[in-house]
């Protein structure tokens, strides 16, 4: 099939290389524009862009999709159909109708749950046991159209955002062309989503990502895993901001131990929570690499009776 490929970050990768790969045709790659970042705001293509240029494709990078010569352009390129993931932008109606089978959406999340810009993070965040990547026919709203295929997979206690992510990513990839297959059979059936379980999955605030003590060890740790390692869930120990990226559920703890207090150093760094507590396993000190509790407590001078705050 001719189609455009619209994503931008790491996840979205490995579908436009399935779909090179099965043999369709892309006319054009679409990801955000590279923005200035590191200590020397270096602009960096994202990792679509990358993968696009080294394959001789064509990428278009539009702010948005306001100008009529950007909407034009996609309509130009007489597709079949858009495949959409991750890609940042919403897309007007005249695009939604531009392909001759619209647009499809690959969506990390068991729709109408964790509709939204972070499924992944907010389903660890939440508990969920299972998630699974859904290819959905876009419509007008936000994550509303009707769902063609679906695969699931389990939450791991030990997930965190980037390993369910890099398995969720690899789901995509192969449902994709299946979903490309079915609808040039003429066999791709999308059913409209529920009407009950609806829940959006709203970005992540830096005042979010922020860690509550007063939470229980098994919130704490959902919490961490949940945002590693971007944004990083953080906490502040000797006035310093630490971001904790690697954590597991630790049981009880001493009766005086205060909620974020660190009560043991004998190798396992932990700190309580409201009830029980979480091991520290990954800690990462702002501007310095992610280090192991071990590794962080030679470089700073943890002391019993400390607080994360």
């Amino acid at each position: 099939m001719r189609l455009a490929f619209m994503g931008t970050p790491e996840f979205s990768a490995p579908v436009l290389k399935s779909l090179l790969t099965a043999g369709h045709e892309v006319a054009a790659v679409y990801a955000r524009a590279a923005k200035p970042s590191g200590r020397g705001q270096k602009v960096k293509p994202s990792p679509v862009e990358r993968l696009a240029l080294a394959h001789g494709l064509e990428v278009r990078t539009p702010k948005n999709f306001k100008l009529a010569e950007d909407r034009d352009a996609f309509a130009a390129l007489n597709l079949d159909v858009a495949i959409v993931v991750a890609y940042g932008l919403i897309l007007p109606q005249a695009l939604l109708d531009a392909p001759l089978y619209g647009c499809l959406n690959l969506h990390a999340s068991l729709l109408p749950r964790w509709r939204g810009a972070a499924p992944i993070q907010r389903a660890i965040m939440a508990g969920d046991e299972i998630t699974g990547v859904q290819v959905m026919q876009m419509d007008a709203g936000l994550d509303t159209g009707a769902v063609a295929l679906s695969q699931t997979t389990p939450i791991r206690d030990d997930d965190t955002a980037a390993s369910l992510q890099d398995r969720l990513s690899l789901i995509a990839a192969l449902l994709a062309p299946d979903a490309l297959a079915a609808l040039a059979r003429g066999t791709l059936v999308a059913v409209p989503q529920s009407q009950e379980g609806v829940s959006y999955a709203t970005k992540i605030t830096s005042d979010e990502a922020r860690i509550d003590w007063t939470a229980p060890a098994t919130i704490v740790d959902r919490h961490i895993r949940g945002l590693s390692p971007f944004p990083g869930a953080w906490s502040e120990v000797q006035g310093a901001r630490v971001k904790i990226l690697m954590s597991r559920v630790a049981g009880a703890v001493s009766p005086a131990a205060a909620q974020g207090e660190i009560f043991s150093l004998d190798g396992r760094l932990m700190a309580a929570c409201g009830e029980n507590a979480v091991e520290l396993v990954t800690l990462q000190r702002a501007g310095k690499r992610p280090q192991s509790a071990a590794e962080f407590q030679r470089g700073f001078e943890l002391k019993l009776g400390d607080r994360f705050g």
